[in-house]
């Protein structure tokens, strides 16, 4: 009874073995596994590409070197791949490189495996490759944004860019017509931060333009003067701070307008006496002259979103100085995750 007892206990840690050894052995494809080997000693992949690149060439030299390796590395992988399977796979015998009826074979699997990973190597080229399509401010110039696309190809990212107003690009990210997009937020809540002040064709006469200049005198029924903000600015907490300092000041609700199209407040502001709410860099491209805001200071805040929070990272991180000189951003600031 004791000796049955003691079989039985025998056959179940033996089954119990074999059932672990069948498990460590599960992803590997069949016919690439022999009892008592571990895949741990051998770079499978690199073995088998060695092993149908010289079946292929019928020569270890030219075999090895279509496959980008010395004869020797070569020759060491497919002596590992041999003792690996405990079998030889091509006969030493022979001046060519010839297979044994073993290696004939094992060469379709061997062949599947490599043809599989060449195939995953040329996805990930591909994917690599394809386009990044980034909405950015309709304010970015064309120069600026030809040198942010020529750094981010250094950095392997091919950048694809679309201007946009600003409730646009938010649009275009939930549409996933974009991958990501330069939208707009307050001040001190995304990497970059473009100061705001007032330009117009008149050299200044003081270091700072007062609103309250701008009020008109009693009896006065010639045009008024009149700020022109243009669409990039026209979210809350731009327009709502410049609005405020209107009516505190006594402006004309007329004299702060929004309007439609940056081309159409320029044309205004360079055949009169308007100015333009704009970023330094804006007014130095439009050939203005200009000053921060006496009464209050603006500026534009931008950050990145994205549908992929890696996409976002990236963005913030490795084209961050890139975009701070597209956006006219004096300087950025710590990368917010």
């Amino acid at each position: 009874m004791v000796d049955r007892a003691n079989a039985g206990c025998a056959a179940s840690r033996s089954r119990a073995s074999a059932a672990a050894r069948l498990m460590r052995c599960e992803a590997v494809p069949d016919g690439l596994m022999r009892k008592g080997h571990s895949l741990q000693t051998v770079d499978m992949l690199g073995a088998c590409r060695a092993f149908v690149y010289v079946s292929e060439r019928g020569s270890f030299t030219v075999g090895a070197a279509t496959a980008r390796m010395s004869q020797s590395v070569a020759s060491r992988r497919i002596a590992a791949l041999e003792r690996h399977f405990g079998e030889q796979l091509f006969d030493r015998s022979a001046r060519r490189a010839t297979l044994t009826p073993f290696g004939r074979s094992m060469l379709p699997a061997a062949k599947r495996l490599v043809h599989l990973a060449e195939a995953m190597d040329h996805a990930a080229a591909r994917a690599k490759l394809s386009p990044f399509r980034l909405a950015v401010p309709d304010t970015c110039a064309a120069r600026d944004l030809a040198l942010l696309v020529a750094e981010a190809r250094r950095q392997q990212i091919y950048l694809d860019v679309q201007l946009a107003p600003p409730a646009e690009r938010m649009e275009l990210v939930r549409s996933m017509d974009v991958r990501a997009a330069l939208v707009a937020v307050p001040p001190g809540d995304g990497p970059w931060s473009v100061p705001l002040g007032l330009a117009s064709v008149d050299q200044p006469r003081a270091r700072a333009v007062y609103m309250e200049t701008l009020r008109p005198g009693r009896g006065e029924h010639g045009r008024l003067r009149r700020i022109w903000v243009q669409p990039e600015d026209d979210v809350p907490h731009v327009r709502d701070r410049i609005m405020q300092v209107r009516d505190a000041v006594g402006l004309q609700p007329a004299q702060v307008a929004v309007a439609g199209a940056l081309t159409v407040a320029a044309a205004d502001v360079l055949a009169t006496t308007d100015l333009l709410l704009c970023s330094a860099r804006q007014a130095a491209d439009l050939g203005l002259h200009w000053c921060p805001i006496g009464e209050v200071g603006l500026a534009r805040g931008y950050d990145v979103v994205a549908d992929s929070g890696d996409d976002a990272r990236n963005i913030r991180t490795r084209l961050r100085a890139g975009i701070a000189d597209c956006l006219g951003a004096p300087g950025h600031g710590e990368d917010k995750t």
